[in-house]
């Protein structure tokens, strides 16, 4: 491991440290929570996150970058450990990581690159909001019924004001000074005071107990038969693309934010080994977390050892100093987190509004409402499907004809704009086979042939020119059009010209048919 540090110099080493501490400070109560969310031990997600933190930051495609126990697949574990029990859960997550080695092999992570603008604002937008919303847990206290109700009174008051130190500190500190990261700084404060001056006020230690031994090496306690898998295997399809989709989207934002060009497919190839080893050794597995991520880089941790550090410092935290983070407020790292989702959730989107088309502002809105709603692998997935069609309705709209009568009595049409499955209708209703000459020309030298939807139109038209005893002619077809026409065979009953010009290198030429 020592080649992944050799690059840091001492003030990056020290910087990556410190916030590598910070992070593992953030990620203790939200891998509890996380793991309670499954409804599994705590220390599942404890485990999780110190794994799955540890080799994707050594090895993964993005440094700086924090993976870990993640929301987003607690919520789609749940039904698995509820049905089937932990041991199916451990078993999907092992697999999970198959996939996802596969995914990187296959060199698939590149495709995150065509997920629209829009859809990736709405990504960010709406984890911000499920960041935030997910604060308001640590909010609530177990009722004497069992269930549970909002703190009051003192106890709110405190906390409030607590929080407000905690986003002040955070805020205002870096104007002084940058020697520490701000959000450490902020929870440090914030424990001694709570510590000095015993504040009622809730605790990690609140939400569970922390402390632990090292994860022991055992195979999932599962029937090792095809009816085993066919359990797990829907079940391991949808965490191993929810973990793609956020860590990948993940990846991109901290792309943006420093200016760098992360590796898609060997962070696909990391996560999936640390969800292997996960799975394993007991984890509940993760992938990438905004938040923790943000913090990570706002505090200046861009490199490997920031992430290292954080799940080595989690380790520590399980083995030998759970009594001691155990006394953290939740205040403090509430505080944390809001000052996360200040600093995630994109505010220039609301400046937006007016400035660019509509349908892209409300692609946005969709992709974090569905974020909120439901999960982000749907959202981000419906985000592009709904892009590809608005994409594809417009385009269909700009294929049109110029019309020209030859001196040979045939008609030439210069078709105009891409001929695609959505541009295929229009294309029939730009031609008229009862009052055209007895040969027809289509001129394909600005146009495409695309898919099989286009071929399709052709031969529909094809025929309708045939029933009135006239012929139909392409010319200026691309070869890779002529292809494709070739290939339909009596699908499709064409005539297409070999144009004297066509092998003529004009500009543009290259791109026909």
């Amino acid at each position: 491991m020592f080649h992944l540090l050799a690059a840091h110099t001492p003030k990056n080493t020290r910087t990556d440290i410190l916030s590598g501490l910070t992070v593992a400070l953030a990620l203790v109560p939200e891998a509890v929570a996380f793991a309670l969310v499954a409804q599994l031990h705590p220390l599942m997600g404890l485990y999780a996150a110190f794994m799955v933190a540890l080799i994707t930051s050594a090895f993964g495609g993005r440094p700086g970058m924090i993976s870990a126990a993640a929301g987003s697949l607690a919520v789609v574990m749940v039904a698995l450990v509820v049905q089937h029990g932990p041991q199916y859960l451990l078993a999907a997550v092992v697999l999970m990581g198959i996939i996802q080695i596969a995914a990187g092999l296959f060199k698939l992570g590149k495709f995150i690159r065509i997920v629209p603008y829009p859809v990736f604002l709405g990504f960010v937008n709406g984890l911000a909001i499920v960041i935030l919303l997910a604060q308001f847990e640590q909010f609530k206290i177990t009722a004497p019924d069992g269930g549970k109700e909002w703190i009051s009174g003192t106890a709110l008051y405190i906390m409030l004001a607590l929080i407000a130190l905690t986003m002040a500190i955070a805020h205002f500190l870096p104007r002084f000074t940058k020697a520490v990261p701000s959000t450490l700084a902020a929870i440090i404060v914030v424990s001694l005071l709570a510590f000095v001056f015993s504040l009622d006020t809730r605790t990690v230690g609140d939400m569970a107990s922390i402390a632990g031994g090292l994860p022991d090496f055992s195979v999932p306690q599962v029937p090792l038969t095809l009816e085993t898998l066919w359990i797990v295997l829907p079940y391991a399809f949808v965490f191993a693309g929810v973990g793609l989709i956020e860590s990948l989207l993940t990846l991109q934002l901290l792309d943006d934010i420093t200016e760098t060009r992360g590796q898609p497919n060997r962070e696909c190839v990391a996560l999936g080994a640390a969800n292997i080893t996960s799975g394993f050794f007991g984890g509940m597995g993760g992938c990438a977390l905004v938040g923790q991520s943000i913090i990570n880089v706002e505090s200046g941790g861009r490199g490997r050892l920031s992430g290292i550090t954080a799940a080595l410092v989690l380790l520590m935290f399980i083995l030998f100093l759970a009594p001691v983070i155990e006394q953290i407020p939740l205040a403090a790292l509430v505080g944390v987190m809001f000052m996360v989702v200040i600093g995630t959730f994109e505010w220039g989107t609301l400046r937006m509004i007016g400035k660019v088309p509509r349908n892209e502002i409300l692609i946005s809105i969709m992709v974090a409402v569905i974020t909120v709603v439901a999960d982000l692998a749907i959202a981000v997935i419906t985000g592009v499907i709904v892009s590809a069609l608005i994409f594809a309705w417009d385009h269909a709209k700009h294929i049109r004809v110029e019309t020209e009568q030859l001196a040979d009595g045939s008609k030439l049409y210069r078709l105009v704009g891409p001929l695609f499955f959505a541009s295929a209708q229009n294309f029939s209703e730009l031609f008229d086979p009862k009052n055209d000459p007895q040969d027809i020309i289509i001129d394909f030298a600005r146009s495409r042939v695309a898919d099989q939807s286009a071929l399709e139109a052709i031969d529909n038209l094809a025929e309708k020119y045939r029933a009135e005893g006239k012929t139909l002619h392409l010319r200026h077809l691309a070869p890779d059009c002529r292809e494709m026409l070739h290939k339909a065979g009596d699908l499709v009953e064409v005539n297409i010209q070999e144009d004297p010009v066509y092998h003529v290198a004009e500009g543009g030429r290259g791109r026909r048919g």
